[in-house]
Protein backbone atom coordinates (compact mmCIF):
# COMPACT_ATOMS: atom_id res chain seq x y z
CA UNK A 1 0.00 0.00 0.00
CA UNK A 2 2.94 2.35 0.77
CA UNK A 3 4.08 2.35 -2.87
CA UNK A 4 0.54 3.02 -4.13
CA UNK A 5 0.08 5.97 -1.76
CA UNK A 6 3.39 7.50 -2.79
CA UNK A 7 2.65 7.05 -6.50
CA UNK A 8 -0.75 8.74 -6.10
CA UNK A 9 0.65 11.61 -4.02
CA UNK A 10 3.44 12.20 -6.54
CA UNK A 11 0.78 12.79 -9.18
CA UNK A 12 -1.54 14.83 -6.92
CA UNK A 13 -0.36 15.80 -3.44
CA UNK A 14 -3.64 17.67 -2.89
CA UNK A 15 -5.82 14.58 -3.22
CA UNK A 16 -8.33 14.32 -0.38
CA UNK A 17 -8.18 11.52 2.13
CA UNK A 18 -11.63 10.46 0.92
CA UNK A 19 -10.52 10.20 -2.71
CA UNK A 20 -7.28 8.45 -1.74
CA UNK A 21 -9.20 6.02 0.44
CA UNK A 22 -11.64 5.32 -2.37
CA UNK A 23 -8.82 4.54 -4.81
CA UNK A 24 -7.10 2.26 -2.29
CA UNK A 25 -10.29 0.71 -0.95
CA UNK A 26 -9.72 1.92 2.62
CA UNK A 27 -11.52 4.40 4.90
CA UNK A 28 -10.41 8.08 4.68
CA UNK A 29 -9.15 7.93 8.28
CA UNK A 30 -6.83 5.05 7.39
CA UNK A 31 -5.56 6.93 4.33
CA UNK A 32 -4.78 9.96 6.55
CA UNK A 33 -3.06 7.72 9.10
CA UNK A 34 -0.94 6.07 6.39
CA UNK A 35 0.18 9.47 5.05
CA UNK A 36 0.98 10.65 8.57
CA UNK A 37 3.03 7.49 9.19
CA UNK A 38 5.00 8.02 5.97
CA UNK A 39 5.69 11.62 7.03
CA UNK A 40 6.76 10.57 10.55
CA UNK A 41 9.12 7.94 9.14
CA UNK A 42 10.72 10.58 6.92
CA UNK A 43 9.71 8.79 3.73
CA UNK A 44 7.59 11.77 2.67
CA UNK A 45 9.89 14.78 3.17
CA UNK A 46 7.57 17.51 1.93
CA UNK A 47 5.22 18.72 -0.77
CA UNK A 48 5.86 21.22 -3.53
CA UNK A 49 4.15 23.19 -6.27
CA UNK A 50 5.13 22.72 -9.90
CA UNK A 51 4.88 26.02 -11.76
CA UNK A 52 4.65 26.92 -15.39
CA UNK A 53 7.10 29.82 -15.20
CA UNK A 54 6.07 31.06 -18.65
CA UNK A 55 2.69 31.84 -17.12
CA UNK A 56 3.90 32.82 -13.65
CA UNK A 57 7.23 34.66 -14.00
CA UNK A 58 8.91 34.70 -17.41
CA UNK A 59 12.10 36.22 -16.00
CA UNK A 60 12.97 33.18 -13.84
CA UNK A 61 16.09 31.38 -15.03
CA UNK A 62 17.04 27.78 -14.22
CA UNK A 63 20.44 26.19 -14.69
CA UNK A 64 22.17 22.90 -14.09
CA UNK A 65 25.71 23.35 -12.85
CA UNK A 66 28.14 20.48 -13.01
CA UNK A 67 30.95 20.60 -10.46
CA UNK A 68 34.29 18.82 -10.42
CA UNK A 69 35.18 18.51 -6.74
CA UNK A 70 38.09 17.30 -4.62
CA UNK A 71 36.63 15.00 -1.96
CA UNK A 72 37.42 16.08 1.60
CA UNK A 73 39.21 13.82 4.04
CA UNK A 74 36.84 11.82 6.31
CA UNK A 75 33.64 13.16 4.68
CA UNK A 76 34.08 12.77 0.92
CA UNK A 77 31.69 15.06 -0.92
CA UNK A 78 29.18 15.52 1.94
CA UNK A 79 30.54 18.74 3.48
CA UNK A 80 30.82 20.50 0.14
CA UNK A 81 27.31 19.36 -0.82
CA UNK A 82 25.95 20.60 2.53
CA UNK A 83 27.62 23.99 2.02
CA UNK A 84 26.15 24.31 -1.48
CA UNK A 85 22.62 23.28 -0.50
CA UNK A 86 22.37 26.07 2.09
CA UNK A 87 22.19 28.75 -0.62
CA UNK A 88 18.67 30.00 -1.41
CA UNK A 89 19.31 29.77 -5.17
CA UNK A 90 19.92 26.02 -4.95
CA UNK A 91 16.94 23.80 -5.79
CA UNK A 92 18.79 20.46 -5.57
CA UNK A 93 22.23 18.91 -5.19
CA UNK A 94 23.09 15.39 -6.38
CA UNK A 95 26.21 13.24 -6.21
CA UNK A 96 26.91 11.63 -9.58
CA UNK A 97 28.31 8.11 -9.98
CA UNK A 98 30.73 8.67 -12.81
CA UNK A 99 31.68 10.96 -15.62
CA UNK A 100 33.40 14.28 -15.98
CA UNK A 101 31.86 15.83 -12.86
CA UNK A 102 31.03 14.86 -9.28
CA UNK A 103 28.09 17.03 -8.21
CA UNK A 104 25.09 18.28 -10.14
CA UNK A 105 23.45 21.44 -8.80
CA UNK A 106 20.08 22.78 -9.96
CA UNK A 107 19.68 26.53 -9.35
CA UNK A 108 17.03 29.19 -9.88
CA UNK A 109 17.65 32.88 -10.35
CA UNK A 110 15.76 36.04 -11.18
CA UNK A 111 17.76 36.48 -14.38
CA UNK A 112 20.91 35.31 -16.19
CA UNK A 113 23.15 37.71 -14.29
CA UNK A 114 21.93 36.39 -10.93
CA UNK A 115 22.84 32.84 -11.90
CA UNK A 116 26.20 33.89 -13.39
CA UNK A 117 27.03 35.83 -10.21
CA UNK A 118 26.05 32.87 -8.05
CA UNK A 119 28.33 30.53 -10.00
CA UNK A 120 31.34 32.85 -10.21
CA UNK A 121 31.21 34.49 -6.78
CA UNK A 122 29.71 31.80 -4.55
CA UNK A 123 30.11 28.31 -6.01
CA UNK A 124 33.48 28.65 -7.72
CA UNK A 125 35.04 30.13 -4.58
CA UNK A 126 34.21 27.17 -2.30
CA UNK A 127 37.31 25.24 -1.25
CA UNK A 128 37.46 21.90 -3.02
CA UNK A 129 35.60 22.95 -6.17
CA UNK A 130 37.95 22.49 -9.09
CA UNK A 131 35.70 23.51 -11.97
CA UNK A 132 32.15 24.38 -12.94
CA UNK A 133 30.12 23.91 -16.10
CA UNK A 134 26.83 25.80 -16.32
CA UNK A 135 23.95 24.76 -18.58
CA UNK A 136 20.98 27.13 -18.75
CA UNK A 137 17.59 25.48 -19.06
CA UNK A 138 15.73 27.02 -21.99
CA UNK A 139 12.37 25.31 -21.54
CA UNK A 140 10.82 22.73 -19.25
CA UNK A 141 8.50 20.17 -20.76
CA UNK A 142 7.97 17.86 -17.80
CA UNK A 143 8.86 18.11 -14.14
CA UNK A 144 8.37 15.53 -11.39
CA UNK A 145 6.15 13.52 -13.72
CA UNK A 146 3.90 16.49 -14.54
CA UNK A 147 3.64 17.85 -18.09
CA UNK A 148 4.48 21.57 -18.11
CA UNK A 149 4.19 22.29 -21.83
CA UNK A 150 0.58 21.39 -22.59
CA UNK A 151 0.38 23.27 -25.88
CA UNK A 152 -0.92 21.02 -28.62
CA UNK A 153 1.26 20.53 -31.66
CA UNK A 154 -0.26 19.61 -34.98
CA UNK A 155 0.90 16.38 -36.58
CA UNK A 156 3.20 18.29 -38.94
CA UNK A 157 5.04 19.77 -35.95
CA UNK A 158 4.27 23.31 -37.05
CA UNK A 159 2.43 24.65 -34.05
Amino acid sequence: MKNEIIRILQQNARISNSALGEILGIPPEQAAAEIHRLEQEGIIRGYSVILDDDKFDKSTVYATIQLKVTPQRDCGFDDIAKTIMMYDEVESVSLMSSGAYDLSVEVKGGNLKDVAYFVSERLATIDGILSTSTHFILKKYKEKGIFIDDDETDERGLG
